[in-house]
């Protein structure tokens, strides 16, 4: 027996600016030094696609920096993003929003959560 209907869940695709904060720590366990830094970008890529639900990713040159900052071998254990998920101005795009990843420079990590950033 098959469904007769699709499910429509979470198939909101508006534009929306959220923080969160990454464990890359827990992603970095049992890679080899020399692809630390390039696996944690990979790793904030697919928690972008996978929260935002787009498969066009963008990282901002800020946050890719703050990753290589201690270089390739000993990346942050923790960091703090703006995931927004924008609009495709480029009318030949496969994709009609992509989501900006940017780095949000914080203090501590403690008692963070996710925050939903009224756009302005």
């Amino acid at each position: 027996m098959a469904k007769a209907a699709k499910k429509s869940g979470r198939t909101s695709k508006e534009p929306v600016t959220r923080d969160y904060t990454v464990h890359l720590h827990k992603y970095m366990q049992k890679v080899s030094f020399k692809k630390r830094a390039a696996r944690a970008v990979r790793v904030i890529r697919q928690f972008a696609g996978k929260v935002m639900l787009t498969k066009d990713v963008k990282v901002d040159t800020k946050l890719n920096k703050f990753l290589w900052s201690n270089g390739v071998r000993n990346v942050p254990r923790r960091v703090r993003i703006r995931l927004s998920r924008k609009r495709n101005e480029d009318e030949d795009a496969k994709e009609k929003m992509f989501t900006l990843v940017q780095h949000v420079p914080v203090e501590s990590f403690k008692g963070l959560q996710t925050e939903t950033v009224r756009d302005e």
